[in-house]
């Protein structure tokens, strides 16, 4: 089951994309050993997968990195193509299931989209002064 989340429910600090890491998610065939483009089980588009580094500075030393498949019919282009780039997703869906290998719940994240943030250097915008009153 799939549900909906913001971005910032998401990487609340940001996220910045791992340089040449989008590319074509792939199925593999067990019976066959062959592998061919994913399709998402819902829509039966074509599903891209990136790799982001989660800015959030209570990470510590634990694993920043998070995958995000994007539904898309054609590759998505990181927004401005700079090396480590911050980018925020549109229309993010998160999919918690059981991890197999580690018996433990894991979250799998989809988007429509890839985008520039809001602010100019890719930050999150400065909170807006408190209005002040100024009396004559």
């Amino acid at each position: 089951m799939r549900f909906r989340v913001r971005f910032e429910e998401v990487f609340p600090a940001g996220c910045v994309l791992v340089p040449g890491s989008i590319a074509q998610g792939e199925d593999y065939d067990e019976k066959s050993g062959k592998r061919s483009p994913s399709k998402d089980k819902v829509t039966g588009g074509r599903v891209w997968t990136c790799r982001v580094m989660d800015m959030d500075p209570e990470l510590g030393a634990r694993s920043r990195e998070v995958a995000v498949k994007i539904l898309a019919e054609v590759q998505p282009v990181p927004p401005t193509g700079q090396m480590f780039e911050a980018v925020e997703f549109t229309d993010m869906t998160v999919t918690p299931y059981l991890n197999e290998k580690t018996r433990r719940l894991a979250y799998s994240l989809r988007a429509s989209g890839m985008v520039k943030p809001n602010g100019s250097n890719g930050s999150r915008p400065a909170p807006a002064p408190a209005a002040k009153d100024g009396g004559a």
